[in-house]
């Protein structure tokens, strides 16, 4: 069954089709535990969508991986201090 999405929707992912992370592969930014996370870090730092990616990664409390350059424990830290 396809999802149906509003514009909101299309809008608030939009950064995705052009984000870094999309031409690499999902090894860097989901990596196994215990694992560095420098290079993803590297990548998001160079990315036009950064921001939209952290501010969808808070919002969604995505709690796995690097989203906007920042770990789970560095975006738990930020909700925390928020």
């Amino acid at each position: 069954m396809p999802i149906n999405r509003t514009t909101t929707d299309d809008h608030e992912i939009a950064w995705q089709e052009s984000a870094l992370c999309a031409q690499t592969g999902p090894d860097f930014f989901f990596p196994d535990p215990g694992s560095s996370t420098r290079e993803a870090k590297r990548l998001c730092a160079a990315c036009e969508g950064r921001e939209a990616c952290l501010e969808y990664a808070l919002t969604h409390d995505e709690r796995f991986g690097v989203w906007g350059g920042l770990s789970e424990k560095e975006r738990y830290a930020l909700r925390r201090r928020g």
